[in-house]
């Protein structure tokens, strides 16, 4: 096993790079204004943002706002701070360091631990894509009438369009998915108007509230959308995706490409802050003290928009958004997937087998379920995913909170001290919370 340099803090040369098809591919002019390096640097944020907004969060935000009204925009709000936070970490990891968050765990650990990291990494993957092939299907279900299974199938064409977007440049890639955060916005935005929620609750659910720690069915909701909120599969993607901007191998070229990854990211994921605070502000408008607050479901919500809001055109743009979402969520998990495989065992596939292969791993158990046990199965199938996604979640902040904090390892890159201040409580804290939400579901 090689051993630990000292000067660096790392055991191997940062040889390897995260996703050699695309790496360093896209120009930064060196010489531009602000603006100019700003829109080189927007992209990566987006491809991070629509895992927080995809449809693992779409049942937490819907029940909590049918049960508890505006009370939990607090929490989405939180939850969205932890994130920009842990994802400005990731994006100084991977431009610091030149390696992405697995190739940093494969370089820290032993070969057991990192093998151990890899499975786990793995099925908070496929568990997150099966979120988001489900959310898919049941979006074509509901606007089309298609069989869920047929929907599940249909999603695999995502690593066709991929492979087609990324042999065109990285780019294409990153403009879809802002074109599909674009066209979820925009329905809940027409959502918003249509349903015409009480905007000072709105407020006033901004400001966190004893009640929800003190009331355990409240609380629970409010940690299921902390763990449907913070995806662990993202923080990989983010440290490997910054580094497909092309900047110079120094200290002030790196520092403006932290300082502009980190703006990349912080406005992106404010999108995601909107359309899940939208899904709750909608569910608690239309449902919350109309005798519907035990609605939950992806499919009972659509049926009742229409003739609550006496218009077709709200579970239309309601069942569009979760199309636009589930389907811009399984084109970033699949990136995802091909990162941690190189990453944590430095296993080179060909693209499309690679991704095939992820998408496989999501696809096959989604059809089992929905073959056996049809739409109430993907609705439990959907819990699972966030009740697995937060037992892995622990695994992939704390190494990254370590190594980002580790001077050795960053040089003048290593994280301030006063951010240092807020990570490690972070991480505590959404260790803490997701051990109390994983105890509640399995003792009932």
């Amino acid at each position: 096993m090689a051993t630990e340099d000292s000067s660096t803090g790392w055991r191997l040369p940062a040889a390897t790079r995260s996703l050699p098809e695309v790496h360093g591919s896209i120009e930064v002019p060196e010489t531009a204004g602000f603006w100019r390096k700003l829109f080189a640097f927007a992209g990566p944020g987006y491809l991070v943002a629509v895992g927080y907004m995809d449809p693992g969060n779409w049942a937490t935000d819907l029940a909590g706002g049918a049960r508890y009204g505006y009370t939990l925009l607090s929490v989405i709000m939180i939850s969205n701070l932890m994130a920009i936070l842990l994802q400005a970490l990731a994006a100084r990891l991977g431009i610091a360091s030149g390696r992405d968050l697995a190739q940093a765990c494969r370089d820290s650990y032993s070969r057991p631990w990192t093998i151990f990291l890899w499975i786990l990494c793995e099925i908070a993957i496929a568990a997150c894509d099966l979120a988001e092939v489900i959310g898919a299907a049941i979006a074509l279900n509901l606007l089309f009438g298609l069989p869920l299974v047929w929907g599940v199938c249909l999603t695999a064409l995502d690593v066709l369009i991929v492979l087609f977007l990324q042999h065109k440049g990285f780019r294409y890639v990153e403009a879809l998915v802002i074109a599909l955060i674009v066209a979820i916005a925009a329905a809940f935005a027409i959502e918003l108007l249509l349903a015409r929620p009480d905007y000072a609750g709105v407020a006033v659910g901004f400001i966190p509230r004893g009640e929800i720690l003190r009331d355990p069915d409240m609380l629970y909701i409010a940690i299921g959308i902390l763990g449907a909120t913070v995806m662990p599969h993202n923080l990989y993607l983010h440290s490997s995706i910054v580094q497909t901007r092309k900047y110079l191998d120094n200290v002030t070229s790196k520092t403006e490409a932290i300082r502009f990854a980190t703006i990349d990211s912080s406005v992106a994921l404010m999108s995601a802050l909107f359309i899940n605070g939208a899904i709750l502000v909608m569910a608690a408008a239309v449902f919350h003290g109309r005798g519907h607050d035990a609605v939950a479901d992806i499919g009972d919500a659509y049926q009742l928009l229409t003739p609550l809001l006496g218009t077709k055109a709200a579970s239309i743009l309601f069942a569009v958004a979760l199309l636009c979402s589930g389907q811009n969520a399984t084109l970033t998990g699949t990136l995802a997937g091909q990162i941690v495989m190189e990453g944590f065992i430095n296993v080179r596939l060909r693209p499309w087998l690679r991704r095939l292969i992820t998408r496989l791993i999501a696809i096959v158990p989604a059809i089992i379920v929905v073959v056996l046990y049809g739409e109430q199965g993907s609705g439990r199938l959907l819990i699972l995913s966030q009740v697995i996604l937060s037992l892995q979640l622990s695994f992939a902040v704390f190494p990254l909170v370590m190594f980002t904090s580790d001077r050795r390892k960053m040089g003048g890159f290593v994280t301030p001290r006063w951010v240092q201040a807020f990570a490690w409580p972070v991480a505590v804290v959404i260790a803490a919370l997701n051990g109390y939400l994983l105890w509640q579901t399995f003792a009932g």
